[in-house]
C-alpha cells in the first residue's frame, strides 16, 4: 500500500485526504466566520464537501498533487488543510490552506505553507506559485510573508472585488 504521506515538518504531518477526513472537512470549511475570507465568503456544504473529495482524488491522479490533510505530530487528528490546486482551471499552481480556529495563531499554517513550498519545488518541479487573499486579511498576508512569499499586485475581479496576490518564486530561478 502506498503511503499517503506527502511531507512532514518538525510538528505536522501533512498527507492526502482519505473519505474519513469529510468531518474534518466540514468543521473547517463550514465554519462561517472563518470562511468569510475564502472563496465567495460562505461555508461550504455538506454536498459540496463530498464533491470537493472526488475532485480532490482526481487531482491526484490527473496532477500528482492537491490539497492536503494537516495533523499535528503529538495528537491524533486533522487541524485543517493546505494544497496546491488550480481553481477554475488557471495555469499558474496556487497555495490554498484553512485550519481550525481552535489552531490558529500557533505558527502551523506558516510552518505548513514553507513545507508545501518546498514540496512543490524539490518534489513537483514546480518553479513558481502563488497565493491570494483579501485585502483586509492580514493574518494570512503575515503567514504567506513569513513563508516567503512576496507580496504581488492588487487584482480586482470580475465581480467587482478586490484580491492580493502573492508570489514564491524557487530558489536559484530569477523569476
Amino acid at each position: 500500500m502506498q503511503s499517503d504521506l506527502v511531507f512532514s515538518t518538525d510538528r505536522l504531518t501533512v498527507r492526502r485526504w482519505r473519505e474519513s477526513d469529510y468531518e474534518a472537512l466540514l468543521a473547517v470549511y463550514g465554519d462561517a466566520d472563518a470562511m468569510r475570507w475564502v472563496g465567495d465568503g460562505q461555508p461550504i456544504t455538506p454536498e459540496e464537501c463530498r464533491q470537493w473529495l472526488v475532485v480532490t482524488g482526481r487531482n491526484y491522479e490527473m496532477r500528482g498533487y492537491g490539497m492536503y490533510a494537516v495533523e499535528r505530530l503529538v495528537a491524533p487528528g486533522v487541524i485543517g488543510f493546505c494544497g496546491i490546486v488550480h481553481p477554475g482551471g488557471q495555469e499558474e499552481p496556487e497555495v490554498k490552506y484553512a485550519y481550525l480556529r481552535s489552531h490558529w495563531g500557533q505558527g502551523f499554517a506558516t510552518e505548513a505553507l514553507v513545507g508545501l513550498l518546498h514540496h512543490g519545488a524539490e518534489d513537483l518541479r514546480l518553479q513558481r506559485m502563488m497565493a491570494t487573499a483579501a485585502p483586509e486579511n492580514t493574518a494570512s498576508h503575515r503567514v504567506l510573508q513569513k513563508a516567503g512569499m512576496r507580496i504581488g499586485e492588487l487584482r480586482t475581479d470580475a465581480d467587482g472585488s478586490r484580491t492580493q496576490v502573492f508570489y514564491w518564486v524557487a530558489p536559484g530561478n530569477a523569476h
